[in-house]
């Protein structure tokens, strides 16, 4: 299980680094102006797109600043490339009460549970 979770952290890394390039891409930066805008260095941008970094909240501030989005639109239009069941299941968990979604959180929890 433990090398399944690496695997799905891994894809997730690569998938927003691959968000990432289109997006600087989309707006005809270099990886270096994008660095300059940022406030970050090249290097982390390129690891950034690569999936071999896992940026902090702080760093993600200042990606989405460099690229003049939100963090709440670099997420959105990022998650908005995830499978239609991911979505579906989002939406059905949207519309439940906070109850409910403590009781659904639970119930993930132990079914996932490697223990």
């Amino acid at each position: 299980m433990a090398k399944n979770r690496l695997t799905t952290w891994t894809k997730l890394h690569r998938r927003f680094g691959d968000h990432v390039r289109r997006m600087r891409n989309s707006r005809s930066l270099t990886q270096e102006a994008l660095a300059e805008r940022s406030d970050l260095s090249v290097d982390a941008i390129r690891r950034i797109e690569r999936g071999a970094f896992s940026p902090s909240l702080d760093t993600l501030g200042k990606l989405s600043v460099g690229l003049d989005v939100s963090l709440k639109t670099l997420f959105h239009s990022f998650e908005s490339e995830r499978a239609d069941g991911v979505a579906e299941l989002c939406d059905f968990l949207a519309s439940r009460s906070g109850s409910e979604l403590k009781l659904a959180w639970r119930v993930l929890q132990a079914m996932f549970d490697e223990r």
